[in-house]
């Protein structure tokens, strides 16, 4: 064995290695394959493709203005050209940074420690637009205040621990049908891969347009226009674009296709660091107010931001807004319960987590407490909701089995809050392709949808296409239940009143779909309590012994599965 082997095996042997089930714990459920160092690198993984949150999640937020007080006079209604009110949504930005990166680190690490799943946290993006130019508004144009608005986000979060306890999140992920949690999986895959090729957070391929819904992009910044967002001319001349397709993209496939562990780390950093001289063509910093302010602030390398403007300032006056308010509560419920809930299923099932009897994922009833929790704490600290996060993607194909990836992305992001000059600059051009080759990844699971019956093959491919068309996994979810609760009801009706005569052709092969899915509605912890055992939170020794039995039968496939691979690829070899 060599030296990293050898590590692992200690490292596994170790109260850590029991604790996060790494394999050769010796624990009855450890997690075949997971290595210390892989989940490291992992974890790594994750948290460079999720870095750029730091930046845009600060400028998104600020747009509304945060505390700021602008007088909203006719000449100037957004306080643009008041030099005091922009420079307090400057002092509020870089409050958003600390409190963007205190948050992720702070929520990853726990859900890390406490689910002990490989899925970071941190304010959700959508989420973010929604909060500011929506709910508060341009520089406080909105019908909510800031302060009110942030109310709402830590009342939802504590409505969200209530229903997690409850069982209500996790009845929901095991009750939606089959071909739809499939679909999210491959859906949120197109999510991926079109947040990769926009500006805001890729390599800015694609943009929005006026006579079709998008349209091809590429050109420098000189050439986009400020208004519209799109190119009028020199459309796929950005040489940012093309050192994000070659550097970050093609290099990092050819590293993947051989196997290169850490591939999407190197190709981060590689177009990261070539983006970071000044007088390039591919600079991160131009010279420009806004590439001036950045570059001075990437010099400092090494700093601290107390927040200042942002820390605890919730209101519960609600007067004369009380309508807006649940407005806001509202549609926050329901845009992030889903939201939540469709990536953490699908990150899941992309881990290999799911049980397929009972639809449900080890340690789910901890993760959704775990991201209720960290809603509310994160509108102390000023921002909008929290959310799992689908670049989690990133570190579970680079090997991240355990909680130990989301805690090392938590103490990433930890060390960022010191190092904000340096994690914020990466530029969003260095992170487009790995969120396209993430995307790809998870495209896998639209193979095993059931395309041979419409009533299942309908729906999953409306949440296919509504979720990177809307930029929303809810709406996606939604579309997509809708239509089946449309065809599949219809369907019943006719069967209903025909008295079975009428019925669809191969409804045979129709996925069988029930609410009353085994393990019941309430978690097992739950059900545990109300029967009077003391120490609740441990299973019955038979499920144990049961869910134990199903893990080795899931892994003996899987090796079956290999096995047969590996006899297909000698045969080929012998038959050249």
């Amino acid at each position: 064995m060599t030296f990293i082997d050898r590590f692992n095996r200690r490292v596994a042997d170790s109260p850590i290695g029991r604790y996060f089930l790494l394999e050769f714990s010796g624990q009855p459920k450890q997690r075949k394959g997971s290595r210390f160092f892989t989940e490291i690198r992992a974890g790594l993984a994750t948290f460079f493709a999720m870095a750029y949150i730091i930046a845009v999640n600060s400028t998104i937020t600020s747009e509304s203005g945060g505390t700021c007080v602008c007088p909203h006079t006719a000449a100037d209604p957004t306080c643009d050209n008041d030099p005091e009110y922009m420079m307090c949504v400057n002092v509020i930005k870089r409050d958003l940074v600390t409190a963007t990166a205190a948050i992720a680190a702070f929520t990853s690490f726990l859900m890390g420690l406490g689910a002990n799943i490989p899925i970071a946290c941190a304010p959700g993006m959508g989420l973010n637009a929604y909060f500011a130019y929506q709910v508060v508004g341009y520089h406080g144009t909105g019908p909510v205040p800031y302060n009110l608005a942030l109310t709402a986000v830590f009342v939802e979060g504590f409505i969200f621990i209530g229903l997690s306890v409850l069982g209500m999140r996790q009845w929901l992920a095991r009750a939606i049908p089959a071909s739809i949690k499939l679909a999210t999986g491959a859906g949120i895959g197109l999510y991926l891969a079109l947040i990769g090729l926009t500006y805001s957070a890729g390599i800015g391929a694609i943009t929005g347009a006026v006579s079709t819904p998008m349209e091809l992009a590429g050109c420098p910044a000189e050439y986009l226009d400020a208004t519209t967002g799109m190119c009028t001319s020199h459309k796929m001349r950005s040489p940012t674009l093309w050192i994000g397709i070659f550097c970050g993209g093609v290099f990092t496939a050819v590293l993947m296709m051989y196997r290169v562990k850490g591939a999407i780390i190197a190709g981060i950093a590689l177009v990261s660091i070539i983006s970071w001289p000044r007088d390039t063509p591919v600079t991160t910093f131009p010279h420009t107010p806004l590439g001036n302010s950045d570059f001075d602030f990437f010099k400092q390398v090494v700093t601290f931001h107390k927040i200042e403007k942002v820390l605890n300032v919730l209101e519960w006056n609600l007067h004369g807004v009380g309508g807006q308010f649940g407005l806001a509560l509202i549609t926050f419920l329901y845009v992030d319960i889903l939201d939540t809930t469709g990536t953490l299923y699908s990150m899941a099932r992309f881990a290999g987590f799911v049980d397929e009897r009972t639809q449900d994922f080890e340690g789910s009833a901890m993760a959704y407490m775990i991201d209720a929790f960290g809603i509310s704490i994160g509108s102390l600290f000023g921002s909008p909701p929290v959310t799992a996060y689908i670049e989690s993607g990133a570190g579970i194909s680079e090997g991240g089995k355990t909680g130990l990836t989301a805690c090392v992305t938590g103490i990433c992001f930890f060390i960022s809050i010191f190092f904000a000059p340096i994690f914020a600059s990466i530029p969003p051009w260095a992170t487009g392709s790995t969120l396209i080759l993430v995307g790809c990844m998870m495209m896998r699971s639209a193979a095993d949808i059931n395309w041979a019956y419409p009533g299942d093959a309908i729906p999953a491919f409306i949440t296919l296409l509504i979720m990177p068309m809307t930029y929303s996994i809810a709406y996606g979810l939604i579309a997509g239940i809708l239509t089946y609760v449309l065809l599949n009801g219809l369907v019943w009706v006719i069967e209903f009143a025909s008295g079975g005569r009428i019925v669809p052709f191969a409804k045979e092969l129709k996925d069988p779909w029930t609410w009353r899915i085994p393990g019941g509605i309430l978690p097992p912890y739950v059900v545990r309590l109300l029967s009077g055992k003391k120490d609740f939170w441990r299973p019955y020794p038979e499920d144990e012994a049961e869910s134990i039995e199903r893990m080795a039968a899931k892994e003996h496939s899987t090796i079956g599965e290999m096995d047969i691979d590996d006899e297909m690829s000698r045969d080929k070899k012998h038959s050249a």
